[in-house]
This record gives structure tokens, C-alpha cells and sequence, in this order.
């Protein structure tokens, strides 16, 4: 399974997100702690930096190389501040049947529409029932999937879900991100389809943020080949996040500094990036956060997902 982070706040250097830290998510890549697979499929990250010219769009990069071999990344990293990023690490089936390439690294963003969106996690017999999600994906977002991954149509399918791709709130996004679950839902249904799959989403457009912790038809596995029953079945994927300012190198450790109420910064991540988790917060199972810092300050929603 896959790791990921999304960052929203005062501006931060890339090397304290992704490098940096105990836990940072080139170091997950390798050594996750909450996940007992490798992450070696790729990497990808979109950074939005408020004051660069036209901060609505981000700077991107994606490579297939390993992030801890990659001085190209780290090279990027030690220089960039960003006030927004979302970043992720591929992890795949070990086997050879896998499409490991540029087209299937994470985060995923259309011709089109604002919004960037990261999967960890994954729709068993995702091919389906593809055809059943087809009709509701508009044809406009469907024309731009060029890879093979089932993050991608989740993607493309929470965007047609948008009344407005280009400009929404925090709230609209929430809203269209239980509308495309629900649409899965329904999709596997009519497919006969009751095996576990994690849907854990990361989603932003450098302004506003959405997190899903999510899981259909938790606990159900495959019976039929014991050795393919792994961890990532018989547990949800974690989701955590930690609010502040100035996250950073403090007092020998690494951590986000300041109380909650008077928060300018979020981070949002698979697993906490700290040695040092008392001041993360768990997303619990089934649960959506939504987040709006369109006035330079992170306002925090949270909401029970009943489908």
C-alpha cells in the first residue's frame, strides 16, 4: 500500500516533509512503521507556493526512481518552500502483472480542474467494475486518464462530482467526495463485489483539502489462498494529522510547535512523520476531514462517512 502527506500553511522547506524528519515520507518508502510492505513503485508530489506567479498552479515532479536514491528530488527539496503539498510513494502488489510508470504516480490532476488527489489503498477486481463507473465520470476527465490505476478514475470521478472544478470550497469538495464513495459502493454492488478495499484519499488544491480514511466491506478477505491474505486486509490503513505552527527541528525533535486554536498549519500524512505522536490525532475509521486556509489560517472540519 502507499503512503502520502498533505501540508497546508506557512511555508515550509520540502526537506522538512519529506526528508527530514523520523518519519519523514521518503523515509516510509523503505521503513514505513504502520505498514509491513514497501513502498517502490514511484514517487510524485505537486507543491503550490502562495507568492510565485500564478500560485494556482503547482510545481510538479515524478519519477519512478526510488525518492532515497533520487538527487534530483533531494537537490528540489533542500531549496523549495511551499505553502501547500501534497506528496505520495507508490506501494504495489509485489508482482509482475503490476504497471509501474510515470502515468500511475500519484498525485493525479486533469486539463481543467484545480483539484490534485492521492490514493492509498485499493478497489479489488478495480477492472470490473470500471464500466459501471464509466457513465459517471464526465467524458471530459475521462479522455485524460492515460494511466491503468484505479486511483486515477477515483479521481476523476470526485472531480465530476463538482459543480465547479476550477472553484470550491472546502465543504463542496467534502460533498463530492461522499458522492463518488457512494458511487463505488453502488459500482460494486452490481459487480458482486464484497472483498475489503481501502479507499484512504488525499486531496487539495493548494487552498482547500480534503483526508477520507475509508474501507468497504472491511474484514471481508479472500479465503480461498491464505498466502495472499496480507496485512493491509485484515486492518484499516492509518490515517493521522497534527495541527500548529512552525513545524520544524524544536528542542532536539521534530514536531509541529503552538496550540490548536491558534493553528496556521496542517499536516495530514498516512502515518506521523515524528518520533514523538502525542500531538498527532488519528482520523478514525470512516471518517472525512475537510479543510479550508484560504485565510491563511487551516479551518478544520470533520464528518462521519454513512453510506
Amino acid at each position: 500500500m502507499c503512503r502520502a502527506l498533505l501540508y497546508l500553511g506557512r511555508p515550509v522547506l520540502l526537506d522538512h516533509l519529506l526528508y527530514q524528519p523520523d518519519s519523514a515520507l521518503v523515509r516510509q518508502s523503505f521503513n514505513p512503521r504502520m505498514l509491513h510492505l514497501l513502498n517502490l513503485a514511484g514517487f510524485g508530489l505537486l507543491a503550490w507556493d502562495r507568492d510565485s506567479h500564478a500560485p494556482e498552479l503547482p510545481w510538479e515532479y515524478r519519477s519512478t526512481a526510488l525518492p532515497v536514491f533520487d538527487r534530483n528530488l533531494k537537490s528540489l527539496a533542500g531549496k523549495v518552500r511551499a505553502s501547500s503539498l501534497l506528496a505520495h510513494v507508490r506501494g504495489v502488489a509485489y508482482s509482475t502483472e503490476v504497471n509501474i510508470s510515470a502515468q500511475n504516480t500519484h498525485p493525479f490532476r486533469f486539463e481543467g480542474s484545480t483539484l490534485a488527489l492521492a490514493h492509498n489503498g485499493d478497489l479489488y477486481r478495480f477492472a470490473e467494475i470500471r464500466e459501471l463507473l464509466a457513465p459517471a465520470v464526465a467524458p471530459r476527465w475521462r479522455r485524460q486518464i492515460c494511466g491503468t490505476t484505479d486511483s486515477e478514475w477515483i479521481a476523476a470521478l470526485v472531480i465530476s462530482q463538482l459543480a465547479d472544478p476550477v472553484s470550491f470550497s472546502a465543504d463542496e469538495l467534502g460533498k463530492a467526495v461522499i458522492a463518488a464513495l457512494g458511487i463505488i459502493r453502488e459500482a460494486r454492488q452490481r459487480a458482486g463485489i464484497a472483498i475489503s478495499s481501502s479507499v484512504n484519499l488525499f486531496m487539495s488544491n493548494g487552498e482547500v483539502a480534503a483526508a477520507v480514511r475509508y474501507c468497504f466491506d472491511f474484514g471481508r478477505y479472500r479465503t480461498d489462498d491464505p498466502a495472499r491474505v496480507n496485512e493491509a486486509n485484515l486492518r484499516y490503513l492509518s490515517l493521522w494529522y497534527t495541527l500548529g505552527h512552525d513545524f520544524g527541528h524544536h528542542e532536539g525533535e521534530w514536531k509541529m510547535v503552538g496550540a490548536e486554536d491558534a493553528a496556521d498549519a496542517i499536516l495530514i500524512a498516512s502515518e506521523p512523520l515524528t518520533a514523538d505522536v502525542s500531538s498527532w490525532i488519528e482520523v478514525p475509521e470512516y471518517g472525512l476531514l475537510t479543510v479550508d486556509s484560504s485565510a491563511r489560517r487551516p479551518m478544520l472540519s470533520t464528518t462521519d462517512i454513512r453510506l
